[in-house]
C-alpha cells in the first residue's frame, strides 16, 4: 500500500507565502504517513491574469524555491510533485512540473499543452515543453508520470506516461473556473483513471484562481478522497493488489489496436 495525499490551496503573488503554506500542508500529509504529496500548477508563484509578473517572479530548477522544497523533501523522506514558473527564454517561462525525492530533483516535465482556449492565451508567456520521453519516479513499488491542467484534455498525454509504464499519474492543475469547467474536469480526471486503469492523483488550485475539486480516483474512477472548493489536504491508500484485479477483469490495455505517436510540426 502507498499513502498518497493532494494538497488543494490558493497560491499569490507572495512566494514565502507560498512556500509557508506548501509546507505546512506538506508536513501535515507526512504527519498521516503520506509517502507521495502533489500540489497545483503554478504552486510557487500566481496572479489571476497571467501578466508579466509570471515572468518577473520565474526562477531556475536551481532557484530558492526548488531547492527549499527539495529541503523538505529530504526532511520528510517524501516525494513531492509541484508546479513552478521556470524561467525561459525570449521573455517567457517553461510551466513545469518537478518531482523531488531524497531532496533531488527525480524528474521533469515542462507542460506541452499549452492553456490558449477560452478566451485565455497562455503561449503569450509560455513556451511550450520539447516533446520526449516521460520521466518517471518509482514511490513505494508504484511508477508515477506527471502531466499538467490543459493536458488533460488530451488523452494521448496520459496514454503516453501509462505506455512508458506509469500506474500512477500526478497532475497539478490551475483549472480556471467558468461555465461548465468543474464538469468538465470531473468528468476528464475519472476518463483518464478508467479508459487507463490507473490511479489520479489530481492536485487543483482552490478559489478564486482554480475551480477545487481535488481529487484521488482509483482504477475503476472510484473517488477515494476529495477536497471541495478551499484549501485542504486529502489523503488514500493505493493498492497494487486493487490495480491488478481492475487489470484482469477490465484489460483495456492490452487488448487496444492503437499506439501513441507524436505529431511533427
Amino acid at each position: 500500500m502507498l499513502k498518497t495525499a493532494i494538497a488543494q490551496f490558493t497560491p499569490g503573488a507572495d512566494k514565502d507565502v507560498n512556500l509557508a503554506s506548501m509546507e505546512k500542508l506538506i508536513r501535515r500529509a507526512a504527519d498521516q504517513d503520506a509517502a507521495l504529496i502533489v500540489l497545483p500548477e503554478y504552486a510557487i508563484f500566481t496572479v489571476p491574469t497571467m501578466d508579466d509578473r509570471f515572468v518577473e517572479s520565474a526562477e531556475s530548477l536551481d532557484g530558492p524555491a526548488v531547492t527549499r522544497l527539495r529541503e523538505i523533501s529530504q526532511e520528510l523522506g517524501v516525494t513531492l510533485v509541484a508546479g513552478i514558473n521556470e524561467t525561459a527564454q525570449d521573455g517567457r517561462i517553461y510551466n513545469t512540473l518537478v518531482g523531488l525525492q531524497g531532496g533531488e530533483i527525480a524528474a521533469v516535465y515542462r507542460k506541452t499543452h499549452l492553456y490558449d482556449a477560452f478566451g485565455y492565451k497562455e503561449s503569450d508567456r509560455v513556451l511550450a515543453g520539447a516533446l520526449q520521453a516521460p520521466q518517471l519516479m518509482s514511490v513505494g513499488g508504484f511508477t508515477v508520470g506527471m502531466q499538467t491542467c490543459y493536458d488533460l484534455r488530451f488523452p494521448e498525454v496520459t496514454r503516453t506516461l501509462v505506455d512508458a509504464g506509469a500506474d500512477v499519474v500526478a497532475l497539478p492543475a490551475e483549472w480556471v473556473p467558468g461555465p461548465l469547467k468543474e464538469f468538465h474536469w470531473n468528468t476528464l480526471i475519472r476518463a483518464r483513471a478508467i479508459e487507463n486503469t490507473i490511479y489520479v492523483l489530481a492536485a487543483d488550485q482552490a478559489a478564486p484562481t482554480g475551480a477545487g475539486n481535488s481529487a484521488i480516483l482509483d482504477p475503476m474512477g472510484n473517488t477515494l478522497a476529495s477536497v471541495g472548493e478551499s484549501e485542504d489536504l486529502a489523503l488514500a491508500e493505493l493498492s497494487q493488489e486493487r490495480l491488478e484485479a481492475v487489470r484482469l477483469s477490465n484489460p483495456a490495455l492490452s487488448l487496444r489496436r492503437y499506439r501513441v505517436a507524436p505529431m511533427n510540426g
